[in-house]
């Protein structure tokens, strides 16, 4: 990484080959089509369900570390992750007849999750290990809105993650790990696995 890139402008290089990665998948590209099967969008809307819900604890245990000037940001992450996407996946759920409250974590989910949590215990790192899913997702989000799915169900899941409020948290989180300034190769190995876990996440169980 050279003095006049910034980490996590070096993190996004490492991860573009992954999101192409992700575009590829089938579950991705059933989306971008607008023809994916009803019960693989509705199996992994459970699944991402039970992963906001820890995605949630993560910003919350990052806050409790965190310095004066990012509080308020995770605060807000937070808060838009507990009621702004988990809403979107409420109301999705009862038009796809998703199951979440009685949903249990597949092995994907569980293995994203606790990585994530364990992550979280420093406090740099662990901003650098959920950055994969805030950028990710942006940067999909605004790929698929190129081209967007006719089915209108997913075509509003494309436009949340397409949202300039959403680039926008991405872009603060991306400021934030500059400013916490951890390890740039621990940052990396971090960034890197929590990338390979946004692919495995879309293997949704069956």
């Amino acid at each position: 990484m050279s003095s006049s890139t910034s980490l996590s402008a070096r993190l996004e290089e490492l991860g573009r080959p992954l999101v192409e990665e992700q575009l590829e998948h089938p579950t991705v590209a059933g989306i971008a089509r607008g023809d994916l099967d009803e019960p693989v969008f509705r199996s992994w809307l459970e699944q991402d369900y039970l992963f906001l819900l820890d995605y949630v604890r993560v910003f919350s245990r990052l806050a409790w570390q965190a310095p004066a000037e990012h509080l308020g940001d995770l605060v807000d992450l937070a808060y838009s992750t507990f009621h702004d996407e988990l809403s979107l996946h409420r109301s999705l759920a009862a038009e796809f007849g998703a199951d979440l409250e009685g949903a249990r974590k597949g092995p994907e989910c569980a293995a994203y999750t606790a990585f994530l949590l364990d992550a979280a215990d420093l406090y740099g790192e662990g901003l650098a290990a959920l950055y994969p899913c805030m950028w990710g997702y942006s940067t999909l989000g605004a790929i698929l809105a190129e081209n967007p799915p006719e089915e209108p169900r997913l075509r509003r899941w494309v436009d949340t993650y397409a949202d300039p409020a959403f680039a926008a948290l991405a872009r603060r989180c991306a400021q934030m790990i500059d400013e916490a300034a951890p390890d740039p190769a621990r940052a990396e190995v971090l960034f890197l696995e929590g990338m390979r876990h946004e692919i495995a996440f879309w293997d949704v169980p069956a």
